[in-house]
């Protein structure tokens, strides 16, 4: 087979759309970022380019996202040119439901592409400002022998939007849940109290259960943000617990989306826990706590500033993690394939 296979090419027929992706994860979460092959993308903002691609080319997000070319838990971050003056460039994101409005494993992620790739061959720092639906985050890398080691992110303002609520779900009874918002909205729920582990042999109950609550408090509670009409949705369920680590703070386990569980500790939604506990009085300004996935890969958060959103007692969250890279694809859509815009089983 080998021999056989030694000399082969093969180059898809011109009539194929071609689109190429470096794939990687953060923590375990899968992150596909197409670099060639999307036609345009309009608009004068991320919001307003995130609309265009949604209106015009949501096939190519079910094509890149769903089976055969991806999975039911695949994510995605499409970049652009940048919209504003003090930006390195735009970025939304992908997923089996839609569009996310932020989301720290893809910047943690990206920020090792852009250094290691050389995309920004005029940046003389190690430092990037990105525009995302949810604002404008601020990453560094650190480098060492040409590698991102590590990457770290300033995000957009944090908070705690309600706590101690109530809400009953069918099959699973009375759930106390709080809302926080990290670039997202997340309600937060204590995986004990609904009789929940955070580990791997849980995860379809987790994702049951997770889609039961989130339901059930978006037809219970209506979530409103304070300035942009186009983030004012609960965009997942987290849940919390005790480490497997002694080191570590806690345990994140978030189900977000149509069901997709991040095997990282979440980098909007530890922000979100820093809005959170520092309302709470259970973190001070300053202090770095290390957060768990359901895989055991970690973040670390802390606070690093008090602000006033809109309103709302917030912070500046600093999120550190890291990523790696899976790979180069070339994906081609057959325009005879009857499943060229992919297909989902969740």
């Amino acid at each position: 087979m080998a021999e056989l296979l030694k000399n082969f090419s093969y180059q898809a027929p011109g009539d194929f759309l071609k689109i190429t992706t470096i794939d990687m994860h953060t923590g375990g979460e899968p992150l596909r970022i197409p670099i060639a092959g999307l036609p345009e993308i309009n608009g004068n903002s991320v919001l307003e380019k995130r609309q265009f691609f949604k209106a015009n080319y949501d096939h190519l997000r079910t094509g890149l996202m769903f089976e055969p070319r991806g999975h039911a838990d695949m994510y995605g971050a499409i970049i652009s040119d940048a919209s504003t003056t003090e930006a390195d460039f735009d970025v939304f994101f992908i997923h089996n439901e839609g569009y996310s409005t932020m989301c720290g494993h893809a910047v943690l992620a990206l920020t090792k592409f852009v250094f290691e790739t050389n995309l920004l061959p005029n940046k003389n720092d190690n430092k990037l400002v990105i525009n995302v639906p949810a604002g404008t985050v601020y990453a560094e890398a650190k480098i060492e022998a040409g590698k991102v080691v590590e990457s770290t992110f300033v995000n957009v303002p944090s908070y705690l939007h309600c706590r101690n609520q109530k809400v009953q779900v069918e099959g699973i009874g009375e759930v106390q849940y709080d809302i926080a918002f990290g670039g997202a909205y997340y309600a937060f729920v204590e995986a004990a109290s609904v009789g929940l582990k955070m580990t791997p042999d849980y995860y379809n109950q987790l994702i049951d259960y997770g889609k039961r609550i989130k339901y059930a408090v978006m037809d219970s509670f209506e979530i409103r943000h304070p300035v942009e009409p186009d983030l004012s949705f609960l965009y997942g369920v987290i849940f919390t617990g005790p480490p497997e680590n002694p080191k570590h703070h806690s345990r994140n386990v978030c189900i977000f989306a149509e069901g997709e569980v991040d095997r990282s500790a979440t980098g909007s939604g530890v922000s979100a826990r820093a809005g959170l506990h520092f309302s709470k009085g259970t973190l001070p300004l300053k202090q770095a706590i290390t957060i768990e996935s359901i895989l055991g890969s970690t973040m670390t958060v802390e606070a690093i500033e008090k602000v006033n959103f809109h309103g709302y007692e917030a912070v500046l969250p600093k999120v550190t993690g890291s990523a790696s890279f899976v790979g180069k694809n070339e994906f081609w859509f057959d325009p005879i394939d009857p499943y060229k815009d992919g297909f989902i089983f969740r």
